[in-house]
């Protein structure tokens, strides 16, 4: 990025930067995957997001010339995106989940779990019935549990969060949201600070990716806190836990759906013969499972007995 002043003199329009920082972009090899896919809406994104101005702009306003003061606030923006490769969310301070803005640094993960086209369909066909009681395990930004309470005003929701950076951002996007009247949240490691509390429906996106496969992130991912992503050797050690301990805390009829993202080739490997469904999403994402307290007890029971056995 060494054009000259002079050579910025020429970046008048809305449309001219938004042009000038997808070029940018594309040059340097920067990864997407926070809330964008392509150099284009990433620049279009952070373009819109400094002018102010709402990302549904009509097409006529991107003729808009800008002063000399908007121009260098956008510039500056767009090269900090790739000197530093820090996604977009934390350079903007914010990201959007399920419709809704959250805030988000780099004490948290960048929301964009598929869980969030979930909770906008109130999680149909899955749930018989709007849950009563709603648990975010490994909550991050709080974006699941925040946007369940909303879709669900009648519930109680609790959130559990062990790094107490997170928990910082968590209480932020509850004010944010006006919920502290019905959302709390649970300091601790997963089900611990829980005291035998059971729910309607336990919805988390833990960290599970593969040690190797973190090493070889991209550096926008590298920004993201380590321990909300990589979670040993294959990945599966906190969905492990899960596993065991999520019957103990839900309702008879309760259900839990987690997300393992591209790690479904190591869940299938260290959890063989998994009876969770694996709904398929409108709006693109994967690896998110849907199991209901029963059929995970009958597995969890099935895996006990077989492997006493195997001992004998």
């Amino acid at each position: 990025m060494s054009e000259s002043p002079t050579d910025l003199q020429a970046l008048r329009t809305v449309r001219d930067l938004v042009r000038w920082g997808a070029s940018e972009f594309a040059r340097a090899g920067l990864v997407y995957g926070h809330g964008t896919e392509n150099a284009l809406d990433e620049a279009f994104h952070l373009v819109l997001w400094r002018l102010n101005l709402p990302f549904d702009l009509p097409a006529v306003y991107l003729e808009s010339n800008l002063t000399d003061g908007e121009r260098l606030a956008v510039v500056e923006l767009l090269r900090a995106r790739v000197l530093t490769r820090k996604p977009a969310p934390y350079l903007t301070g914010e990201a959007w989940f399920a419709g809704l803005a959250f805030h988000v640094d780099e004490r948290v993960l960048i929301p964009r779990s598929p869980i969030g086209e979930m909770i906008g369909d109130q999680f149909l066909p899955w749930l018989t019935r709007p849950p009563t009681t709603i648990l975010d395990l490994c909550a991050g930004s709080g974006c699941i549990g925040i946007a369940c309470a909303l879709a669900f005003p009648e519930a109680r929701v609790e959130l559990a969060e062990l790094d107490h950076h997170a928990i910082e951002i968590t209480e932020r996007n509850l004010r944010r949201h006006h919920v502290e009247d019905r959302v709390s949240i649970a300091a601790g490691d997963l089900f611990k600070p829980l005291k035998g509390r059971r729910y309607d429906l336990i919805v988390t996106n833990p960290p599970y990716v593969p040690l190797g496969e973190w090493a070889l992130l991209a550096p926008e991912y590298k920004h993201e806190p380590r321990r909300a992503l990589e979670a040993g050797i294959d990945g599966m050690d906190i969905v492990a836990r899960i596993l065991k301990d999520a019957p103990a805390h839900l309702e008879d009829a309760g259900m839990l759906i987690c997300e393992i993202g591209g790690s479904q080739a190591e869940f299938e490997q260290r959890f063989p013969g998994f009876p969770g469904a694996w709904p398929e999403f409108a709006n693109g994402g994967d690896g998110v499972f849907v199991i209901t307290r029963q059929e995970l007890k009958h597995w969890l029971d099935a895996r006990g007995a077989a492997g006493k056995k195997g001992k004998k």
